[in-house]
Parts: structure tokens; C-alpha cells; sequence
């Protein structure tokens, strides 16, 4: 499918992009659990397609904007909530939140479809006209889902809650290291240094003669307690010499990637999931467990909880990797085989523009299958239908930790990452999905 083709099927209209219908708004449906979780569900679904079109969202920042959006759903139902607790003093530099006014009455629905559409704005307001379009109409259709039938004292009060508890969430949010993103997330000045086995530009675009985010490792991060708290071994060491170990992990890139078969070659496009053209790697994750939801039609608690264990866990992990990739600096496949193996040699992806070790697809991965496993079991079979629509077909698995193994191992056929990353990444995410799996949600637990 070309590029064109696929641009226009992520666009489209606004009414198409947010799936008007089919939604909650049925005259007989009083249910505000079942309406909240349908809401909450068709937010994330806009969410995932402005992630498409927003300039500036590369899988990292789009991770950090999933995360808060989830912690915002999340205290908008714990706020009145006597099962769900609070995230304040359990996530790093929550404060405690504004609390509902016990004199008032509210609609956990409204709060929820509130919170999210000032916050996806505030996320979200550099994107085009298309995604201003698709927020406009989205925030009509579901305002009057979430309303409907309900007293005008409540959806008053609902509303107003909502704005101040949003308020609060992008307060948290100003100071956590992630919040500009300038030149699309390029530094303006870098020092690349010039010694063998460290990174070197991939791409000819002047944009990216320097890597990207390169301090998004000293981000805050949400449950762990830093980027460094997962750190990793170093690569194996950097070497020409045909014995060595580097030297057979770029030989064993080189063989794979020059005898791919048909369904190697899908699998690296199948996970590829390029920013502008995908919902970018952790969009895609989102996307797996935002189906599973609602082929469960889980209701608004439940929604809520796992989007926000799920925002969260990749947001940390990619925070992680960021750290470890800009501590170790190491080289790309592409860079190396070129001068090293064959000059002639070209990976099947596009390389990206940031140090190799570890991989980011792989961290992210494993943290984002090591939280859904904690929610829904070790063998939760599924079907991920993430690119469906852009012509990519659908996979099946066993597990969460399936997909993840092979989302790690997609790059290797792309030729994007040595084996070493894709291992060593996998293990990152799983400890680091830990700290995410510990927070306390419930007050039972």
C-alpha cells in the first residue's frame, strides 16, 4: 500500500477517525460504568490516530503523553471511588489532588470524558488542522454520550471537576524534563564523538546529523525511581576482528537480514510501527490492550486501571532505554556493516536516529507484556489488528510475552538492532515493568 494511500486511511474524516458510530449514546444504556469505559475507549482511539499526524511524537514523547492521559482517566474515577485508590505519593511528584466537593453530586463518566478531552487538547494542540478537526468532533460526540439523561446539577458539577483535576495532572506534568520538545526533538548542538563502535549519523537529513532526545534519560519518571534504576551490562565490547564477539553479532544481522523469509520480512513491517505513519511502538501496544477492552466490554473501572498501568510502564521504559542508549553510544548495524562486512549491504527498515543499545521496540515491549500478563494471565491468547486498516494484516498470539518476543526480535530482520539489545532489552522492560506492577490501585490489595 503506498504511503499516500495509508496517509489518507490515517486521516480520513473526523467522523470516521473516532468511529461515531457504534458508540455508547443509546437512549435505553443508564449504565454509567459501561458508558465511562465505551468513552474512555474512544478517547484512546482519537489519541492513537493523532499520534499519526503530530510532528513532534516520536515513540518516546508519545509514551510520556500516554502516561499522563492514563493517570488523568485513572484519578478521575478514583476520585470517587471507595475500591480504587489514589496515585498521589505513589507516583513520583504527585501531590495529593483536588477532591470532589462531598456536598455535590457527580457522574464518574462525565468527569472521565472531561479529563480527557482538555488533556488530549493540552497534549495535543500543535497538531494539524485534520487532528483539530477530529478533537472538536470527538469532544461533541462523547460529551453528549457521557451526559445523556443525566441532571444538569451533575453534569455542572462533573464538568467543572474534571477541568481542575486536568489542571492539576498538567501541573505534575510541566516540570518532568519531557514537556518542550523543540526541532521535533533534535538538539541544536551536539557533540558526536568520533570514536569507533560509538553512534554515528544513519540518515543523510540534516535534522539528524544529531540524535534524538538525547537527555530524555534524565527525565522524571512515574513508578520507578529513575532512569538508571534498571541499568544494564555493557554490549559486548566493540571489535573489527572477524574472532570477535561484536563481529559475530553484526555477521549474524548481516546473514539473517540477506536470506529473509516472506514471513521474517512481515513480521519486521508488522512492528516497525514509524512514527507519522503508525501509532508509533507504544500506540501500538494501546492499541492491543484498548481492543482487548472492549472485546471484554470492560467497564469504566477496569479501563481506566489498565491504560494507566499501561501508559505508565512504557513511559518509565522508555526513559530507561533512553538512559542506557546514551550512556553506552553504541553504533548501529547499518554503520558498522558497511564498513566492516559489506559496503553494499542495506537493512530492510529505515535505521533510526539514536544510539543502538538497548532496543527500544524490545524494553518497551517486554515492560508493556509484563503488565498486561499481570492483568490478564500468563496465556492471554490475542489477535493484534494495530494496522489493519494500513494493509498490514493481522498476528496472532499465545501471550503477551509471545508478541513482545517477537516485537523484540522484528528488528533483527529489519536490521535495526544487534541480538545483544534485543535480549538485554527485553530483560530491561521486564524489571522495569515491576515498578509499575507494584503501585497499589485497589484497597483490598
Amino acid at each position: 500500500m503506498s504511503i499516500n494511500r495509508r496517509r489518507a486511511l490515517q486521516l480520513g474524516g473526523a467522523a470516521a477517525l473516532i468511529g461515531l458510530t457504534g458508540g455508547p449514546a443509546r437512549a435505553e444504556d443508564t449504565d454509567q460504568e459501561a458508558v465511562g469505559g465505551q468513552i474512555l475507549r474512544q478517547w484512546y482511539k482519537v489519541v492513537l490516530r493523532l499520534v499519526r499526524h503530530t510532528a513532534t511524537y516520536s515513540p518516546p514523547v508519545a509514551s510520556r503523553a500516554f502516561a499522563y492521559l492514563g493517570v488523568a482517566a485513572y484519578q478521575a474515577v478514583a476520585s470517587g471511588s471507595t475500591s480504587l485508590v489514589s496515585l498521589a505519593g505513589q507516583l513520583n511528584g504527585l501531590k495529593a489532588l483536588p477532591p470532589r466537593d462531598p456536598a455535590k453530586r457527580y457522574s464518574d463518566a462525565v468527569i472521565t470524558h472531561c479529563v480527557m478531552a482538555s488533556a488530549v487538547k493540552s497534549f495535543f494542540g500543535n497538531t494539524g488542522p485534520t487532528g483539530q478537526r477530529v478533537m472538536a468532533a470527538a469532544e461533541k460526540k462523547l460529551k453528549g454520550d457521557a451526559t445523556m439523561g443525566l441532571p444538569a446539577d451533575v453534569v455542572e458539577a462533573s464538568l467543572a471537576y474534571g477541568e481542575v483535576l486536568k489542571a492539576a495532572i498538567i501541573d505534575w506534568s510541566m516540570d518532568d524534563g519531557g514537556a518542550v520538545i523543540e526541532n521535533m526533538g533534535f538538539p541544536m548542538a551536539y557533540d558526536v564523538p568520533k570514536e569507533p563502535g560509538r553512534w554515528a549519523p544513519t540518515s543523510a537529513i540534516r535534522q539528524q546529523q544529531f540524535p534524538l532526545l538525547p537527555t530524555w534519560g534524565e527525565n522524571r519518571t512515574f513508578a520507578m525511581p529513575s532512569g538508571a534504576t534498571c541499568g544494564l551490562p555493557p554490549p559486548p565490547a566493540y571489535s573489527e576482528d572477524p574472532a570477535s564477539g561484536f563481529y559475530g553479532e553484526a555477521k549474524e544481522v548481516y546473514d539473517v537480514t540477506r536470506s529473509l523469509t516472506p514471513e521474517q520480512t512481515a513480521i519486521a513491517r508488522f512492528w516497525s510501527d514509524d512514527p507519522m505513519l503508525s501509532p508509533t511502538p507504544p500506540g501500538h501496544w494501546m492499541f492491543i490492550a484498548n481492543s482487548i477492552l472492549e472485546d471484554e466490554k470492560a467497564g469504566l473501572d477496569k479501563t481506566a486501571e489498565v491504560m494507566m498501568r499501561l501508559g505508565v510502564a512504557m513511559a518509565d521504559a522508555f526513559i530507561g532505554c533512553w538512559n542506557a542508549k546514551y550512556q553506552y553510544d553504541l553504533v548501529r548495524p547499518v554503520t558498522y556493516i558497511k564498513k566492516v562486512i559489506d559496503p553494499k549491504w542495506e537493512p530492510l527498515l529505515i535505521t533510526p536516529p539514536f544510539p543502538e543499545y538497548p532496543s527500544g521496540h524490545s524494553t518497551q515491549s517486554a515492560a508493556a507484556a509484563a503488565v498486561l500478563t499481570f492483568i490478564f494471565g500468563e496465556s492471554y491468547a490475542f489477535t493484534d489488528r494495530t494496522h489493519e486498516r494500513d494493509g498490514l494484516g493481522v498476528r496472532s498470539f499465545a501471550s503477551f510475552t509471545a508478541a513482545a518476543d517477537e516485537a523484540g526480535m522484528s528488528r533483527m530482520y529489519g536490521g535495526i538492532h544487534f541480538r545483544a539489545a534485543i535480549e538485554q532489552g527485553l530483560a530491561q522492560g521486564r524489571c522495569i515493568a515491576q515498578h509499575t506492577i507494584a503501585l497499589r490501585t485497589r484497597s483490598s490489595t
